[in-house]
């Protein structure tokens, strides 16, 4: 297995590793890829490796951060 920590490719890798894991984003017309590629920025500049970005990921949306307010008969 490569390696795909930030000190072991170019910023030109890790913006193919970044486009081919998240596929034709540009096709999408839900309006959300784009922040979903944005979210990977820091891992292409090499400030952040995928790892922290995706647990930063995963714990604000266990914590509910901004989610919908569940009413009586479904989401308000």
């Amino acid at each position: 297995m490569e390696s795909y920590l930030i000190k072991d490719t170019t910023k030109a890798e890790r913006e193919q590793i970044v486009a081919d894991s998240l596929g034709n984003i540009d096709g999408s017309c839900d309006g959300c890829a784009a922040g979903l590629a944005e979210m990977y920025q820091d891992y292409i500049d090499g400030k952040r490796e995928l790892r922290e970005i995706n647990m930063a990921f995963r714990a604000h949306y266990v914590s509910g951060d901004e989610g919908p307010e569940k009413g009586s008969c479904g989401y308000a």
